[in-house]
């Protein structure tokens, strides 16, 4: 019986369901299928790319063997022109015979370091020291091959080869030779099962050499952005990029004569051998569809079997938290063990804090009820000494004894009135300071200021919350100063007198108590110094700072003190 209880308990365990359902997930099957996929079409990137490569390789043969045929031999006429370049007259007998012997070349010659051309196979010197081509073959010494559209002896489109001549080591000039763009056209293209949109040859710095179609048929076909002397340094490289007629292209680049000349094929973007064909699409579209099935299967268990009881589950918490209010009716059937469990742990533990709370609400109502009468009693207590008080003034003796008994008995009542303002508050540990030091000030005045004593008095109060610890110093401090006040105001004078008392908010928790006079009355007592000393004493108390200033015809003191904000209890809900 046991042991079919626990298997039942299990299989219908949240855990297992989620495993159960879980394990038809085949992600990792799926990330691996994906992986692979992902090989095989980058092979078969790669694969299209090389083929490109070779294509553009093989249908630039006839103008890459031409060219390269002509580096060799402007290589080779350097060795005769380096024992006969000061015989000028051999030397060009040499090179005519050499360019009657090879009719693809239009020019052969030698040009100094100088500039000057005076070996040729044409007739004549000819002057190419502002030529910028001798600057690049020379400075550094390199191959290169150039296209100039009428060239200064021929006076036709060629293409130039030059490369520097050496001797012991030191550059003595260049060999040049001009190849006619006929050369270019006469040649018969190689059998390729398929072409290209355009092919063209380019040297180092990307200037356009040869053209399949001709340069002005293929000039919408150059890339718009993209440099091709960007590609000189590679072996090979295929890019895709907006040719100049904002369509795009496939471009392969690779080298035809090394360091000097390349060739360049374009390809429109749809070409067969570089798409994917549809078993390689269908394969990498099966993995993710057996993922996002499994993804679907995976959510709807989870939703079916947990979630959905969670968020009413959450829902009762919610409620329970703001109205404390246990859920009426349970998660129902077919929920699974771990959330029925959870549920009943709730509402037992609900249950609990229910129970606590009520005890903990009476034990609070009697703590604040006897509280609230201790307060009352004090306040009893001491305007019980105050009346006491009150019949030891008037059987005083003497004036001097009078005003010391009266003044203690306002200290009193200011205590008093603090603990009446705490027992009539239903907050009883913070305190309204505006109120009560209105009914302080109030008091004093009604005690100290005689009818027709021509004084005018401010109070302005901020509703500043005080904690009962300060309100005690804070009621004897203004008690203080507005007697202080009192002693000295201009009383029953034609300009009448000033008392201002204000409680102002300086920030967050910084409050400022100010309590200014207008001077030049006559002290109806003799100054003891024990009312500033108690001044200092009650600001000492509220850790506060005061400051004393005496202008001319105003006496002023303000203390600025810390005031705590009331803590309240944060939920986390």
């Amino acid at each position: 019986m046991t042991s079919g209880f626990f298997n039942g308990d299990l299989l219908r365990g949240l855990a297992f369901r989620v495993l159960f359902f879980l394990s038809l997930a085949l992600l990792p099957i799926g990330l691996i299928a994906i992986s692979q996929t992902q090989q095989i079409a980058e092979q078969n990137r790669v694969n299209a790319e090389l083929s490109l490569v070779a294509i553009t390789e093989q249908a630039a043969t006839a103008e890459g063997q031409i060219i390269q045929e002509a580096f060799g031999a402007a290589e080779a006429i350097g060795s005769v022109v380096r024992l006969h370049r000061h015989d000028l007259s051999e030397c060009s007998e040499f090179l005519r015979d050499y360019q009657t012997a090879n009719p693809f070349y239009s020019l052969v010659g030698f040009i100094q370091l100088d500039g000057m051309m005076h070996c040729s196979s044409a007739e004549g010197s000819f002057d190419f020291s502002e030529d910028p081509g001798l600057i690049e073959v020379l400075s550094p010494p390199t191959r290169l091959a150039r296209s100039i559209t009428v060239g200064a002896v021929t006076n036709e489109p060629v293409t130039v080869v030059a490369t520097p001549l050496f001797e012991r080591a030191e550059v003595v000039g260049a060999v040049t030779i001009s190849i006619p763009m006929e050369s270019f056209a006469t040649i018969k293209e190689p059998a390729i099962a398929r072409r290209p949109i355009a092919l063209m040859t380019f040297n180092q710095k990307g200037e356009i050499l040869t053209a399949e179609k001709g340069r002005q048929a293929v000039a919408g076909e150059l890339p718009l952005n993209v440099s091709l002397a960007v590609f000189t340094d590679r072996e090979s490289a295929v890019f895709e990029a907006e040719n100049v007629d904002g369509l795009t292209r496939v471009y392969a680049v690779t080298p035809i004569v090394k360091n000097a000349v390349f060739a360049v094929s374009v390809w429109p973007i749809d070409t067969p051998f570089l798409n994917p064909s549809i078993v390689t699409r269908l394969g990498a579209l099966v993995p993710i569809v057996m993922w996002a099935a499994s993804l679907i299967v995976a959510f709807w268990a989870l939703n079916r079997l947990a979630i959905r009881h969670i968020r009413k589950l959450v829902r009762q918490m919610r409620r329970f938290a703001l109205n404390r209010n246990l859920p009426r009716e349970t998660l129902g059937a077919g929920v699974p063990t771990e959330l029925v469990e959870m549920e009943a742990a709730f509402i037992s533990m609900g249950e609990s804090i229910l129970r606590d709370e009520a005890i903990l609400e009476d034990s609070l109502r009697e703590k604040n009820i006897l509280l609230k009468e201790v307060h009352h009693r004090v306040k009893n207590n001491l305007q019980l000494i105050s009346s006491i008080m009150n019949m030891q003034i008037r059987q005083a003796k003497t004036e001097n004894a009078r005003l010391v008994l009266r003044r203690l008995q306002e200290r009193i009542l200011s205590l008093a009135t603090v603990h009446k303002n705490l027992y009539q508050n239903d907050n009883l540990v913070r305190v309204d300071a505006a109120a009560l030091l209105h009914e302080i000030v109030n008091q004093l005045l009604s005690v100290g200021l005689a009818p027709g004593s021509n004084v005018r008095v401010d109070q302005n109060y901020a509703p500043v919350s005080l904690e009962a610890d300060d309100a005690a110093p804070l009621t004897l401090l203004v008690s203080e100063a507005v007697t202080n006040a009192l002693k000295y105001v201009a009383q029953h004078t034609a300009e009448g007198g000033e008392i201002s008392v204000t409680l102002e908010q300086e920030g967050p928790e910084q409050a400022k108590l100010t309590v200014s006079n207008t001077t030049g009355g006559t002290p109806n007592e003799e100054g003891t110094g024990l009312g500033s000393r108690l001044i200092h004493a009650f600001a000492r108390q509220l850790n506060g700072q005061i400051n004393v200033i005496e202008a001319e015809g105003r006496y002023t003191i303000e203390i600025s003190f810390p005031v705590p904000q009331e803590e309240k209890p944060v939920y986390d809900y």
